[in-house]
């Protein structure tokens, strides 16, 4: 077996933490334009950041990367989350905005997970800057620091489909270009160029600068932080619209955006997930849209971009809110926790169990039906025409059954430390989900400030678990992971 090279992921955690700190820095001009008294508290927390980067850096001058691993790059993706949300929560601390570690890392590794749930019970009053360091958080997050660093640090790029591997959500990874790092820019440059198009897009609605800033960052990273404590309900319905199209288009694979842009729509089109996320969204919304109008005063439009919106936003896991769907029939918040079930495309930013998956199990059970008349019959399962491997299969089964076994497990153990069921489940489907809001108590307009201590970082766990899709972080607390 191959040993884990300690050398090479300390060194890697360096570039890591000051590209880290080089992002805090950027809060500064924010600080600086509006006067606001955090100018020191984002200095300080780049210096320290990036000092400890640099001192990670030059531990060791000389490390050979081409002996990085599939195990280096599970341990370097799952500790890089770990590592930044520790340093992530010093702009929260040193400005005060929150007053206690737990919170602060609960926020941050919200933020980078790109879950979404906050402990913040009034972002109104929260400085600009540290508002832009909470957004930052998620558009880091949302493509990955590992896929950024390979994109902008070539020299990561040997050997780095192993970091790749780790961090890309989804079963499935699509190499646009032989060589990663080249891969990596291209990825990241389709989700720069759809961030500024959504910032222009929102700044031509009436949005101002900052605003619109912060809410691409967010909405492109699938991950739901507003500026605002009601999220995006007193927006016009323009801007809503407008980051309705940018979540829907956050849910799809990177891979297709890359193919529409080169003009190969037939590849687009041949993706069987790609189909049915559209039509899940499709048949969710008109469901919703038909219970609005008939159980509230809505007028059509309304409800139909608030079905649509919501909609958008929960499979996607984005988490924005455009009506409280707390106040909507007891049915449709148990119909918004099997949306938290779905998840957007492999590929994409969003987080979840990922369409591919549910495609996976639903065409291998209905395979078995058939084996059942066939006994004897070969009959492979297909995806895009292709047959999927059989450990693929068992790969998503056995997905399947720890997600299950860790949501009702964890739901349980919320439930003893005191929430009602409602919020228990809510708030655990939600972190492992990487969605954001709950029910009931952790409903959209509400947060997890009141959550105990211990039900807090059980629910930022879930976050990365669901964030690194399970696998990524449960092969780090396996005996067989560290045998040499």
């Amino acid at each position: 077996m191959t040993k884990i090279h300690y050398r090479i992921i300390i060194k890697v955690m360096g570039v890591f933490l000051m590209i880290i700190a080089i992002m805090m820095w950027l809060g500064l001009i924010f600080s600086y334009v509006y006067n606001e008294p955090d100018k020191q508290a984002l200095i300080l927390s780049g210096v320290i950041t990036f000092i400890s980067g640099f001192v990670l850096f030059t531990f060791n001058k000389k490390v050979d990367y081409e002996l990085i691993n599939k195990r280096d790059g599970f341990v370097i993706v799952s500790l890089t989350w770990v590592v930044i949300s520790l340093f992530g929560t010093l702009p929260f601390l040193l400005s005060g905005t929150i007053d206690n570690f737990t919170d602060a890392f609960f926020e941050t590794m919200s933020g980078f997970t790109t879950t979404g749930s906050s402990v913040i019970t009034d972002v109104e009053v929260v400085s600009k800057g540290i508002l832009y360091w909470r957004s930052m958080t998620q558009w880091i997050g949302g493509m990955g620091i590992i896929v950024l660093s390979l994109a902008i640090m070539p020299i990561l790029g040997i050997g780095g489909m192993q970091l790749f591997i780790a961090e890309m959500p989804g079963p499935t990874k699509d190499k646009l270009h032989p060589r990663i790092t080249e891969t990596a820019k291209r990825l990241w440059g389709i989700y720069v160029m759809l961030t500024f198009i959504q910032f222009l897009l929102l700044m031509a609605g009436g949005m101002n600068i900052f605003e619109s800033v912060c809410h691409s960052f967010t909405t492109m990273a699938s991950g739901g932080f507003s500026t605002r404590n009601d999220s995006v309900v007193s927006f016009s319905p323009y801007i809503q619209y407008v980051i309705t199209i940018f979540m829907l288009l956050t849910g799809i694979s990177f891979v297709l955006h890359y193919y529409t842009l080169q003009f190969r729509l037939k590849k687009v089109w041949e993706s069987e997930e790609l189909k049915t996320y559209l039509a899940i969204i499709g048949g969710a919304t008109l469901f919703i849209m038909v219970l609005l109008l008939l159980t509230t005063s809505n007028k059509p439009e309304a409800a139909f971009r608030d079905a649509l919106f919501q909609t958008v936003s929960i499979v996607t896991t984005t988490g924005f809110m455009s009506s409280d769907y707390m106040f909507w029939q007891p049915f449709l918040w148990f119909f918004i926790l099997m949306l938290m079930f779905t998840g957007g495309c492999a590929g994409s930013t969003a987080g979840g169990i990922k369409i591919v998956r549910h495609l996976i199990l639903f065409k291998n059970s209905r395979l078995e039906l058939r084996r059942l008349i066939h006994p004897n019959a070969i009959i492979p399962v297909k995806l895009n025409g292709k047959a999927i491997p059989e450990s693929a299969i068992y790969n998503v089964l056995a997905f399947f059954i720890i997600y299950i076994l860790i949501f009702v497990f964890s739901s349980l153990f919320m439930t003893i430390i005191g929430l009602d069921f409602e919020t228990a489940i809510g708030s655990v489907a939600s972190s492992l989900g990487n969605v954001g809001p709950g029910l009931k108590n952790t409903g959209p307009a509400l947060n997890y400030a009141f959550i105990p201590v211990s039900g807090k970082w059980l629910l930022a766990v879930l976050m990365l678990l669901g964030r690194l899709e399970l696998f990524t972080v449960l092969a780090l607390i396996s005996k067989a992971f560290w045998r040499f």
